[in-house]
């Protein structure tokens, strides 16, 4: 269970922010008020783009050298669209649909990550084991994500091929009442997708991310490399108030909740079951974990030749964060 300890106010950690960014240099721009660069970050409403909402309500007490911006969009396809031709500067993205836009020539480089863990392999009440998945039909939210991989891994280890179960791909949002409804036999996605048929009790988790795959990549905050080329001090502020509002986001205040439910259209149960899944406080992306990524990749035969992290992930701003 995550801390439920008394919660600072937004006000007093907002200054503290500030103190913490002190030393940022000011950055001529003429996108934003008062010369500052504006920002645009896109995401979808799920959980495990929480720390860019808190950022955000951090934001209204204003930073040195950045307005944040962000924009919601309805699927992963309209949102790398926006990345890709350079309509946004970043976004809480699916790391590996990232990877293939990088792989077509699109310059872009990962962050941090958007969180760890909180994906769940959840299956109708009568499904007890993988075996009992044979000819079923079972929902990811993209070929080309770490959902996927997990589906292939439950099934790998359980001594079956990929297909075993029928995998379909399906907006996130309707896996829930597709669950209800008898439509398919289970769903692997973000949350809090997976937590709404646990809590409504139309279905229960038959693996954790962890059972599967330790330290798995999933969501990553991802910038296009002109902008952190071209704005480096106002992208390292935002990378820095990020890293904050992610440990913040971790402590699992009831206020923090508040700002979240803004974001997404959950009831309380359903949050909570979905951020006691879910972790923000460690965000960096790991070498090792994206060379495992990687790997899977290949092997699944989703790509023959995956961006390398040297190519891809570019840590200089989270580690002056943390």
């Amino acid at each position: 269970m995550k801390s439920k300890g008394k919660w600072s106010k937004l006000l007093a950690f907002g200054l503290i922010l500030a103190l913490l960014l002190t030393g940022c240099g000011g950055q001529d721009s003429s996108s934003g008020e008062e010369g500052k660069t504006k920002i645009r970050i896109g995401y979808l409403p799920i959980t495990h783009a929480v720390p860019l909402y808190v950022e955000e309500a951090l934001a209204e007490e204003g930073f040195d050298d950045f307005e944040l911006e962000l924009v919601k969009f309805g699927s992963w396809p309209d949102l790398m669209d926006a990345l890709n031709t350079g309509s946004i500067d970043g976004a809480s993205a699916l790391v590996t649909v990232a990877m293939r836009a990088k792989e077509q020539g699109i310059d872009l480089k990962a962050v941090a990550l958007g969180h760890r863990d909180g994906n769940a392999l959840v299956v109708a009440n009568d499904i007890e084991s993988v075996s009992d998945l044979k000819g079923k039909t079972f929902a990811i939210p993209h070929k080309f994500s770490t959902h996927n991989i997990l589906l292939y891994q439950a099934l790998k280890q359980a001594g079956f091929s990929y297909d075993y179960v029928n995998a379909v791909e399906m907006p996130p949002a309707e896996m829930p009442a597709a669950l209800s409804e008898g439509r398919i036999a289970g769903y692997v996605v973000a949350e809090p997708f997976g937590a709404q048929s646990v809590v409504n009790g139309n279905g229960k988790v038959l693996y954790q991310e962890d059972d599967l795959w330790q330290n798995a990549i999933d969501c990553a905050l991802v910038m296009r490399g002109e902008f952190l080329e071209d704005e480096p001090e106002a992208a390292q502020e935002f990378i820095d108030s990020y890293v904050a509002a992610g440990m913040e986001a971790e402590e699992g205040h009831e206020e923090t909740n508040t700002i979240i439910k803004d974001y997404l259209d959950v009831d309380d149960k359903v949050l909570e079951q979905s951020l006691e899944w879910i972790s923000y406080d460690d965000l960096k992306i790991n070498e090792d974990s994206y060379t495992e990524l990687r790997n899977y990749i290949k092997e699944m035969g989703l790509s023959e030749n995956p961006p390398t992290y040297e190519d891809f992930v570019d840590n200089s701003f989270i580690n002056k964060a943390m």
